[in-house]
């Protein structure tokens, strides 16, 4: 195979298209939806650090990710989490984050590069409950690695630590994973969203 025809395969297995203005706006609402949740997750959060420590607020981790996993289950395109996630760290940052505002760009910096790499593995293509409960999983270990450092988690000790990242995993899978891919089914199915990729993907399925 010729170096032309090898990179002409790589291009049919990818296919880079160009952003509509709805995939656009529903990017930045998602954005703004999740800037708006913050706020009301941050004291919950509080709650369940006193009521559970760092056991119990690693329940809730998923739901920092459910936008930007929406997002790329509903548009189904290359840079859709860098788009969606960098998007969210700026509204986060306008709004006021309580826990910092480099913490919100290196969250976002952490969820997208893992977000696009597993979808980029199944081409875009495939986006079926397992592949959805996996980037819901993977999206949770490197943040968490920087956060640890970042927020002083390392004081919780090593069974703690490993406790609290599997949580974090499980949370990831249900409330990012599962939970964006049944509430993107719904919006699939309520006929709102049909100049989107999902919603092109059950007609022809």
């Amino acid at each position: 195979m010729s170096a032309e025809e090898a990179k002409k395969s790589v291009k049919d297995r990818i296919r880079f298209s160009a952003f509509t203005t709805a995939e656009i706006v529903m990017m930045a609402m998602l954005a703004a939806a999740n800037g708006v949740l913050t706020l009301y997750i941050s004291p919950v959060n509080q709650l369940l650090n006193g009521l559970g420590g760092p056991i119990a607020t690693s329940t809730i981790t998923g739901l920092y990710m459910l936008y930007g996993m929406l997002a790329c289950y509903l548009i189904r395109k290359p840079g859709t989490a860098v788009i969606t996630f960098g998007i969210g760290a700026v509204v986060q940052s306008f709004m006021g984050s309580a826990y910092g505002i480099p913490s919100a760009f290196a969250a976002a910096a952490c969820y997208m590069v893992v977000a696009e790499a597993v979808f980029a593995v199944f081409r875009y293509r495939k986006w079926g409950m397992a592949q959805m409960m996996l980037a819901g999983g993977a999206l949770v270990p490197i943040w968490f690695y920087f956060a640890a450092r970042m927020f002083g988690y390392m004081k919780w000790g090593g069974d703690i630590l490993a406790l609290a990242l599997v949580v974090r995993i499980a949370s990831g899978i249900v409330l990012s994973g599962i939970l964006s891919k049944l509430v993107g089914d719904a919006l699939v199915k309520s006929g709102l969203l049909r100049r989107f990729a999902a919603a092109k993907s059950t007609l022809e399925g």
